[in-house]
């Protein structure tokens, strides 16, 4: 390291932003994800023995994934280089794989290469990466908000092992943010800095799990406040308020929280709970989701989850999309809020779904001879010659617009698909149906 280079370093420790400079140097300071870095741990244990193998770290932003790597580059004997899979490509890998190779050859040293934003290399920069993963010239620490098994080769998920990190919890962010205040060397504690059980409080859930957004909101607010005549700062609710101005939500579009809330909101309206659906409808909202999307997935619940328990519902539903569609936001909002909370208050039944599914599989395993004579099309010329609609009996020809006939094909007579459940209008459905089967035992 030279002298510009040190200098730069030194300016770096003390100008960077505060949750830089409070980053964890060891497993002992770091705060949260005991689930696998507990000191019973495989990954604990693989750290402080220098036998880590090749790992993704995989979970939302602030949880601590460059923070392990950069514990582990404290801790083994390993060479350590990093690079960012935003600012770096294939030349860049061929170039670290024989750096590695000639330092494995001449000193038996091993080296780690650790990848930020993994997911954002590319199928030919990931395949690069494999047979020096596969064969050991290099062990891989790859780090990622992105479901690696959707966005990472599956050959290199097979020969890595997936942590995923959690958000932290409360209590860890309000642990983290005591830390910033009271840290004389890294942190603000040189400011005598106090802050209050409600502002802790409040930045803690605001921060959404998220460390570096809470550790910042600090920082902004301690720099911000004017001292007051003890000598010291306070950070008091309204202050924290000042330092947040909304709650920010982990919510890609393209990512796990976009499929895991329009599952949760899925499965609150199909598990008639208004209340939840409507909470999942604002979180989409308010992160910005599309709400022709939302709107497309009611459509969809209101005849698989619904269906003729109330035929009503995939008329709103529809409504709903159209009027969406038709005024935009943010007024789309009400349309969509009325539509989920009907939806969910719905008489449920998934029958529609189990018919057509049951009888796709008859259509896939079941060979017909063909279209019973007498439901033919008779209208064409010629048709008459051939018997189509031979003996067909028009249903308004006789009392009560119902008349007994074969409409299966013959290898599928007595053949049942449509199962109508007791719940909503379904109920008058499977009385009007069981009628219709008296009525054919009757006339045999």
């Amino acid at each position: 390291m030279d002298l510009f280079e040190y200098n730069r370093k030194m300016t770096m420790e003390k100008e960077s932003p505060l949750a830089a400079r409070m980053r964890p140097t060891s497993l002992e300071e770091f705060v949260g994800q005991e689930h696998i870095i507990g000191k019973d741990k495989l990954l604990y244990r693989a750290i402080k023995a220098d036998k880590l193998g090749s790992i993704i770290l995989y979970g939302p932003p602030g949880t601590g994934k460059t923070t392990l790597a950069k514990i582990i580059a404290n801790t083994t004997k390993a060479e350590f280089v990093q690079i960012n899979a935003t600012s770096s490509g294939k030349k860049e890998i061929v170039e670290i794989v024989e750096d590695a190779r000639v330092r494995l050859g001449m000193n038996q040293k091993k080296t780690i290469v650790f990848i930020d934003e993994i997911h954002r290399f590319n199928k030919a920069q990931q395949d690069a990466l494999l047979p020096h993963v596969e064969d050991g010239t290099i062990t891989l620490i790859g780090a990622t908000t992105e479901n690696p098994y959707f966005e990472v080769n599956k050959a290199l998920i097979s020969r890595s092992r997936v942590f995923q990190l959690k958000p932290l919890s409360k209590n860890n962010i309000k642990e983290l943010i005591l830390r910033a205040i009271k840290d004389d060397k890294k942190g603000l504690g040189s400011y005598g800095a106090q802050i209050s059980e409600e502002a802790l409080e409040f930045l803690a859930d605001l921060a959404n799990g998220d460390a570096r957004a809470a550790i910042n909101a600090v920082e902004l607010a301690v720099l911000t406040t004017e001292v007051s005549e003890d000598g010291k700062i306070y950070i008091n609710l309204e202050v924290a308020q000042e330092c947040i101005q909304q709650r920010a939500l982990n919510y890609d579009k393209d990512g796990d929280n976009h499929y895991d809330t329009i599952s949760a909101f899925i499965k609150s309206i199909r598990g008639s709970d208004p209340d939840a659906a409507v909470y999942y409808l604002a979180r989409m909202l308010y992160a910005g989701e599309d709400p022709r999307f939302i709107a497309r997935r009611m459509v969809i619940s209101a005849a698989e989850d619904i269906g003729n328990a109330d035929p009503n519902a995939l008329q709103l539903a529809v409504a709903a999309a159209q009027g969406v569609d038709f005024i935009g936001m943010p007024e789309g909002r009400i349309l969509l809020s009325q539509a989920a909370i009907y939806l969910a208050c719905a008489p449920k039944t998934n029958s529609a779904i189990t018919a057509i599914d049951l009888a796709m599989e008859d259509v896939m395993n079941v060979q017909i001879s063909g279209i019973p004579a007498h439901l033919r099309d008779a209208h064409y010329s010629g048709a008459s010659q051939l018997g189509n609609g031979e003996g067909y009996k028009y249903p308004h020809a006789y009392p009560n617009n119902y008349v007994s006939q074969q409409y299966l094909p013959e290898e599928l007579i007595n053949k049942n698909y449509y199962y109508p459940s007791q719940n909503g209008y379904e109920a008058t459905i499977r009385k009007i149906q069981n009628l219709m089967k008296s009525k054919n035992n009757n006339n045999k």
